[in-house]
């Protein structure tokens, strides 16, 4: 009888492992499994990191478009004139003010509203409402802009309905400019909003909220109970998401006001071009827009540390 100890009994997992020789390197990774990235490492660095730093290099310079030989590195002064620049804070209130109307409160919440009520319409009326909310998302910038224009002027849409129905009217560009502009971002950037909530809202079982629903949850109990801590990962994602575009919406406020009346609907983005192109201040406008990066990033870094959270 044979036994434990007998070889031909012994099972293993294979042969033993070689040591190393002494004095020599661990194997590298082959050049084969790294050489498939180098496209996309030099595609990053060209025209992702080149810009970044170049740009960054030229907000500490006096770099100007017209009537300078050479620029010179001035340190920090184009960010100390910038937090000294009235009208560079009043861009930074401003671009918050439309950050929290346009994407914060309007695209989010009315984007969720919309992907809930879609769940519960017929299917002429899903269509319908899609396909309208969907065409002011695919629609260009400028275009978008020139409709909304048309809508807010003195001689336009609203006004017509409102003088139809016996109300005040007003210029609303020149009374409301930053309410008009966030109205229009909000028309214009809700269909993102809208698809990925109903994304999400398609991942919740139909199970745990109708077994809410006969134990007596009402619509208010089930919606903060069930539905908004199931999907708060999405909530986090899509805040994220539309605070970044929103951030950086240009020709939608330029076609529309052009930061104006005075200075009221000016936004970082349209007061970075402003210093750069039109007074000819490439490493001042090149400086708000480093600080816009950094704006942007901030949020990022936010939103991220809030996606860790384990629903």
């Amino acid at each position: 009888m044979k036994t434990a100890t007998d070889p031909g009994l012994a099972k293993g997992p294979g042969p033993a492992a070689v040591p190393p020789r002494p004095g020599t390197r661990p194997r590298r990774v082959p050049l084969l499994r790294v050489l498939p990235l180098a496209p996309a490492v030099v595609l990053l660095l060209l025209f992702l990191a080149g810009p970044i730093a170049y740009c960054a290099y030229i907000a500490f310079t006096d770099l100007q478009l017209t009537g300078q030989a050479e620029d010179s590195f001035v340190g920090f002064e184009n960010f100390t004139t910038a937090f000294g620049d009235d009208a560079f804070l009043n861009a930074v209130w401003l671009t918050l003010v439309f950050t929290v109307i346009s994407a914060l409160v309007g695209q989010n919440t009315l984007g969720l509203a919309l992907a809930m009520l879609m769940r519960r319409a017929s299917k002429p009326v899903r269509t319908l409402v899609g396909g309208i909310v969907i065409t002011a998302w695919v629609l260009p910038e400028v275009v978008a802009g020139f409709l909304l224009y048309a809508f807010f002027r003195r001689e336009g849409t609203l006004n017509a309905v409102l003088d139809w129905l016996r109300l005040p009217t007003q210029n609303w560009l020149f009374t409301l400019p930053i309410l008009a502009v966030s109205f229009a971002n909000v028309w214009r950037g809700t269909a993102f909003s809208m698809l990925v909530y109903s994304a999400a809202l398609n991942e919740i079982p139909k199970e745990i909220t109708e077994a809410a629903e006969v134990d007596g949850a009402g619509g208010r109990r089930r919606l903060w109970h069930i539905t908004l801590p199931m999907i708060r990962r999405s909530i986090g994602t899509n805040l994220m998401l539309i605070t970044l575009q929103t951030l950086s919406v240009f020709g939608l406020i330029w076609v529309m006001t052009r930061g104006g009346p005075g200075g009221r609907s000016q936004t970082l983005p349209l007061f970075m071009y402003e210093e750069a192109f039109q007074k000819s201040m490439i490493g001042y406008g090149t400086a708000v827009a480093l600080l816009l990066l950094v704006v942007g990033s901030l949020f990022s870094v936010v939103y991220l540390r809030l996606l860790r959270t384990e629903v």
